[in-house]
């Protein structure tokens, strides 16, 4: 029979600093691809992403996970790669191994992760919808709204929704925010590796479909200055003994950990974040901490129904939007299933607020 050329989409993380970019490339690789292991390494240019110096440029690509492509459709692939030295050790920008690292020191507590990743939708320099000379109506009519006048992008977040399903991705929802131009959809539970990947891969996913529409999805924390809600990404945690009957103890003794550490946490939670975590907006101000039951405007909430069942997990609602989610789901389970988080331990300790 005559071989199957199908198409990988080689998906990584770049260098740049304070916040890192998708980037990817397409190889024709023999298929039927059945297994991570029928995926070959690659190469690519490492100077032109703020991975290598140009006289010695070469950085591999690790397949680590892969989907369906949803956009060239099966039996293409998307994969996620992790990036290595030409020497195969980890490159410093390789935020995923570290987290490998970490979860296996821990598997045992089973932690889980859902994120609620925020983003604002524009056109040419703006927001999708919003009048070129002006502003819209006050916030406050536009959150989980329909029709014309009250949401802007529809298609595009139906597209994606659906894209992401069709991937295989554990896709859990989709909604308007606050902000018109702003939605929200979340991913997981899952586990710490499976929930990371995902993300990366569903905004991936988000990204190459405004190609199509000609809009782009921003990250930004705060995308419109003054009397508008941020763009955070709002990360689920919970452990076999918060899942498990009289897990609201362990809970609450994970919110009052987690105060002790804020400051390191904020070191990775995302670029700009000082512009979102004001103490308004729904949010508690970046210079204080807070934990509590169905509070929004907390730094960390317990839902109400964790606290009616007495067992459950927490919500952190103080990373952004932009957040590395390798980074956070270290830095949650270091603090509260380890004996604390240094960010400085892995070179992360310089992001800009």
């Amino acid at each position: 029979m005559p071989e199957q050329k199908i198409t990988a989409e080689y998906i990584w993380i770049d260098g740049k600093k304070p916040t890192a970019k998708l980037r990817s490339k397409t190889k024709v690789v023999e298929g039927p691809i059945t297994k991570l292991d029928d995926i070959p390494k690659w190469s690519f240019d490492g100077s032109s992403t703020d991975q290598a110096e140009g006289n010695f440029s070469d950085c591999l690509l690790k397949p680590v996970y892969y989907i369906t492509d949803s956009i060239n459709k099966k039996p293409n692939i998307l994969v996620m790669c992790e990036v290595l030295n030409p020497d195969g050790i980890p490159h410093e920008s390789n935020t995923r191994t570290v987290l490998r690292k970490v979860f296996e020191e821990h598997r045992a507590q089973e932690p889980i992760f859902g994120y609620e990743q925020e983003y604002t939708l524009y056109r040419k320099d703006w927001p999708l919808g919003w009048p070129r000379n002006g502003f819209p109506h006050p916030q406050g009519r536009y959150y989980c709204g329909v029709g014309y006048d009250e949401v802007y992008g529809r298609p595009i977040v139906e597209e994606h929704l659906k894209a992401c399903l069709e991937a295989g991705l554990s896709i859990s929802g989709v909604n308007a925010e606050v902000m018109p131009a702003q939605w929200e959809f979340q991913v997981g539970p899952l586990s710490p590796l499976e929930a990371s990947d995902q993300m990366w891969l569903a905004r991936w996913i988000l990204y190459r479909l405004g190609e199509e529409h000609e809009v782009y999805a921003k990250l930004d924390p705060k995308p419109m200055p003054g009397d508008w809600n941020g763009a955070g990404c709002h990360t689920n945690f919970s452990t076999k003994a918060m899942r498990e009957e009289g897990g609201i103890k362990i809970i609450e003794q994970a919110c009052e950990r987690l105060g002790q550490y804020h400051k390191q946490h904020i070191k990775i939670y995302g670029a700009d974040n000082d512009k979102r975590l004001t103490g308004k907006h729904e949010t508690c101000s970046i210079n204080e901490y807070r934990w509590g039951v169905a509070d929004r405007g907390a730094s960390v909430r317990v839902p109400v129904s964790a606290k009616n069942a007495g067992r459950g997990y927490l919500e952190d609602r103080r990373p952004a939007a932009n957040l590395d989610p390798y980074q956070v789901c270290t830095a949650l389970i270091e603090t509260i299933c380890g004996q604390g988080f240094d960010p400085d331990k892995y070179g992360w300790g310089n992001l800009k607020q």
